[in-house]
């Protein structure tokens, strides 16, 4: 065996372990998921995780309040250093795949008080976010409170997503805007 193929085998095992000991953590947590560390993971009781799930390394799962939930569905693909925040009702459909450094939030940081660091402050705007199934986000995405992203659609890499995008549409840009149709399901 060569040096990267143990390294590997040793990442794979570490992953596989990780899984396996945090698995009851969660509300639920499917067979076959992969949580690749390191992982940050903020109250995991509030967090459903799908069968076949890999999140990447350096990614992060939050959930802020007792009425908070975080769902992720089946075979959904994170490829590491997301972010996803809930503290209200956070989304993400089968099938979803993630880019790398992907930001999802169903709520904003408060402004209002200059003399305290943003993050003393109270969050705003909580509106639940909604990925549907087989949806693409592109590297560096970022989705803002309120927002569904229908079934199949695509954002392209570096987008802000602040309105809704059809299923079946590519949108790209900052704001994230339709750009073309795709083709229907089969």
């Amino acid at each position: 065996m060569t040096l990267l193929g143990a390294y590997n085998l040793w990442r794979e095992l570490q992953a596989r372990t990780f899984s396996w000991a945090v698995r009851r953590s969660f509300s639920s947590c499917g067979p076959g998921t992969r949580l690749v560390p390191p992982i940050e993971i903020y109250g995991p009781r509030r967090i459903a995780i799908g069968a076949r799930v890999h999140i990447g390394p350096g990614s992060w799962l939050y959930t802020a309040g007792e009425d908070a939930r975080l769902e992720i569905g089946d075979g959904t693909r994170m490829s590491g250093l997301c972010v996803l925040s809930a503290a209200q009702r956070v989304r993400l459909g089968r099938d979803v795949l993630l880019g790398r450094n992907v930001y999802i939030a169903d709520h904003t940081h408060g402004v209002a008080h200059p003399e305290l660091p943003v993050f003393e402050q109270e969050l705003e705007r909580l509106e639940a976010v909604e990925i549907g199934d087989r949806a693409w986000l592109g590297q560096n995405v970022v989705i803002l409170p309120g927002v569904t992203v229908g079934a199949g659609a695509v954002i392209g890499a570096n987008s802000v997503v602040r309105s809704d995008i059809p299923p079946r549409t590519v949108a790209v840009g900052s704001p994230a805007q339709v750009v073309r149709d795709l083709p229907g399901f089969a």
